[in-house]
């Protein structure tokens, strides 16, 4: 098979399978224009990260790597009201033209695009309490995906799923003696997610418009450490919450009296109830109450 067929055939699919639309089209006529590099993902690659996301029920959504804000759309796009994705991107005139991709849209979600460095920023999200993210999307420079991937784990909960793009590059990830910074970077990862034990995860071929290549999926099926600090927070913040409140014989302090009265008066009643037949009736109607 060559390149050619390929190309055909995602083209057929994407024909079939994926209506012309307007606002991703332009998206990627804007970024063109502007000089980005054409490496966003395929119109049939952004149908399956939103119909993953759809389907895992995702409202909190990372991304590692904007470009022009393609992938961001579909992502963004399968969120539900409410919903929240943050988008990291190292280049200012990236950013800029994602920035206005996303506002044509007019997605009814908050997307939020960060500029600078992934490891400056990843912390600052950490900090600010933003994660833990329900789907995290990696997508950036190949050397740095061992230490995203670490902080995607850092920033997920358990069930939540960890996508990276781009980790077979053509066939030369089997290359373990090249100089090619990028496929170290994708051999690290690959070596990272088969020894981490927090995860289940297996990594797919793929052929089409963008060449031969393919993407990792992992499963988180233990909670990090950043998520058990968050899920530590928020069961105290409950007990907080509970202690604030009036205690227990506090609240039940009145019904208590009422029914220990009705008791004692019952008890009393029939005590002091004549033994003939009237208090024997009484005693009898006492008990049935």
């Amino acid at each position: 098979m060559t390149q050619h067929q390929w190309s055909a055939v995602d083209a057929y699919i994407c024909g079939m399978m994926i209506p012309p639309d307007t606002v991703l089209s332009a998206a990627l006529a804007s970024s063109a224009a502007a000089g980005l590099p054409p490496i966003n993902v395929a119109p049939n690659q952004g149908k399956l990260l939103h119909l993953l996301a759809l389907m895992h029920g995702s409202r909190n959504i990372l991304e590692v790597g904007t470009l022009g804000g393609y992938s961001t759309i579909w992502l963004a796009r399968a969120l539900p009201a409410g919903g929240r994705l943050i988008t990291l991107e190292a280049d200012e005139k990236h950013a800029l033209v994602a920035r206005e991709n996303i506002a044509r849209a007019h997605l009814p979600v908050d997307v939020d695009v960060r500029v600078g460095l992934a490891l400056d920023t990843l912390p600052r999200i950490e900090a600010e309490g933003l994660g833990p993210f329900d789907l995290i999307f990696i997508d950036a420079d190949k050397p740095g995906n061992p230490d995203y991937f670490r902080w995607a784990l850092k920033l997920s909960r358990r069930g939540s799923v960890i996508i990276v793009d781009n980790v077979v590059r053509n066939g030369t990830v089997l290359d373990a003696s090249g100089n090619d910074a990028n496929v170290h970077g994708v051999r690290q990862l690959n070596e990272l997610i088969a020894a981490e034990p927090r995860v289940s995860a297996t990594a797919i071929q793929t052929v089409g418009s963008k060449g031969y290549d393919g993407f990792a999926i992992a499963l988180v099926i233990l909670r990090s450490i950043a998520a058990q600090s968050f899920t530590r927070a928020r069961v105290l913040r409950r007990r907080a919450r509970r202690m604030s409140r009036p205690s227990a014989p506090e609240r039940s302090s009145r019904p208590t009296h009422r029914k220990t009265c009705g008791r004692a008066r019952s008890a009393a009643t029939l005590r002091t109830a004549p033994r003939h037949s009237t208090g024997h009736r009484r005693e009898r109607w006492y008990r049935g109450r």
